[in-house]
């Protein structure tokens, strides 16, 4: 989305070839393609690994750190490769996320006419709002553990970036529609 917002923002006369049906299918397939992989990654590791002791996951969700803490086996290559998809899925695409949104700020700010600023930050509004709260949840969830944070902390954060992030997107994307916004002071005015 922070590309497609750069394309439609910085380069808006290039739009159409530069986000064609083939563009967004190279997109779409390459994070299916990469997501695989990790899973794929990440399940092959744990299948090597022995469980003794408590089987008991003290966790809603069955994540590769909760199961890790139950394994009597050595997970030093599982925690690596957990370090490696952080880095990958949580700095690299921030990076490149507030990349696009650098640009596409200054390619605003660049601009003369006052409704073509606020019609740009509305297009991205919606986007940084998701981004933010997406980010912020599964930093303090997947970077803060080492800190001492608390296991309950822990899930209720899991529950804020697992439910009510994506229970979220469809709202905020909404909240953009001309037809929404007036049903929506129909029903509340």
């Amino acid at each position: 989305m922070a590309y497609d917002r750069y394309v439609a923002i910085c380069r808006p006369l290039h739009y159409s070839t530069w986000m064609g049906r083939p563009v967004c299918a190279l997109l779409a397939g390459s994070v299916w393609a990469v997501s695989a992989i990790s899973t794929s990654v990440h399940t092959a590791l744990m299948t090597r690994l022995t469980f003794c002791g408590p089987n008991q996951i003290q966790h809603f969700l069955c994540e590769v750190p909760t199961l890790l803490r139950l394994s009597c086996s050595p997970t030093t290559l599982n925690n690596v490769m957990i370090v490696v998809a952080d880095v990958y899925f949580g700095v690299v695409n921030f990076l490149l996320t507030m990349a696009s949104y650098c640009c596409i700020i200054a390619s605003i700010l660049r601009m003369r006419s006052a409704s073509g600023k606020q019609r740009a930050f509305s297009t991205c509004s919606s986007h940084l709002l998701v981004v933010a709260l997406y980010y912020s949840t599964v930093i303090y969830t997947y970077i803060l553990p080492g800190s001492g944070s608390s296991l309950e902390n822990g899930k209720v954060v899991a529950v804020l970036y697992t439910v009510v992030s994506p229970t979220l997107n469809p709202l905020i994307y909404s909240l953009r529609n001309k037809d929404v916004k007036v049903a929506l002071r129909k029903v509340f005015f």
